[in-house]
C-alpha cells in the first residue's frame, strides 16, 4: 500500500464520525491497538523533544525501507503516533521524505488539538523525517 491510499484509509475511517468525541475515541483505540514497545527502546535517545506526553519512537531499517515502532503515555497521544506509524512504516526513506501529508488537515486533527499536542504531532512527523534523512544517506 503506497503512503497516498494509507492515508485515504485514515480520511475514510475518520469520516464515519462527525463528532470529535468520537473521533478521539478511534484515537485512543487505535492506539492501544499497538503492539507495546519493548522497553529496550525506552530510552532518552528515542524520545521525541517537543511533546508534551512521553513519546518513544524506536526506528528499524530493514531491506531499504524503515520501519516504525512507537509508544506514548498519553492515549490520544498513543493514538495519533500510531496513525503516523500506519501512514508512515514501511515505506522507503524517500517515499517518507517526499510524503504530502494531506490525511492530518483533512480529519481536522490539527485543529481539534491543543496547541501543545500540535506542537508535539508536528515533532513527531519532524523526528519521523530525521530518520528517513538519516537513513536516505546511507
Amino acid at each position: 500500500m503506497t503512503i497516498n491510499e494509507a492515508q485515504d484509509e485514515v480520511i475514510e475511517e475518520f469520516s464515519d464520525f462527525t463528532d470529535w468525541m468520537d473521533k478521539y475515541q478511534l484515537l485512543i483505540d487505535l492506539g492501544n491497538e499497538q503492539q507495546p514497545l519493548d522497553q529496550k527502546y525506552k530510552t532518552e535517545d528515542n524520545l521525541i523533544d517537543g511533546c508534551q506526553s512521553r513519546v518513544w519512537l524506536q526506528a528499524d531499517y530493514r531491506d531499504g525501507r524503515i520501519y516504525f515502532t512507537a509508544e506514548s503515555d498519553a492515549l490520544i497521544v498513543k493514538g495519533i503516533i500510531a496513525l503516523l506509524i500506519r501512514v508512515l512504516s514501511g515505506h522507503t526513506p524517500q517515499e517518507i521524505l517526499d510524503a504530502d501529508l494531506y490525511f492530518i488537515d483533512r480529519i481536522g486533527l490539527k485543529d481539534h488539538l491543543s496547541p501543545t499536542r500540535s506542537n508535539g504531532l508536528l515533532a513527531m512527523v519532524k523526528q519521523i523525517r530525521v530518520y528517513a534523512l538519516a537513513y536516505n544517506l546511507k
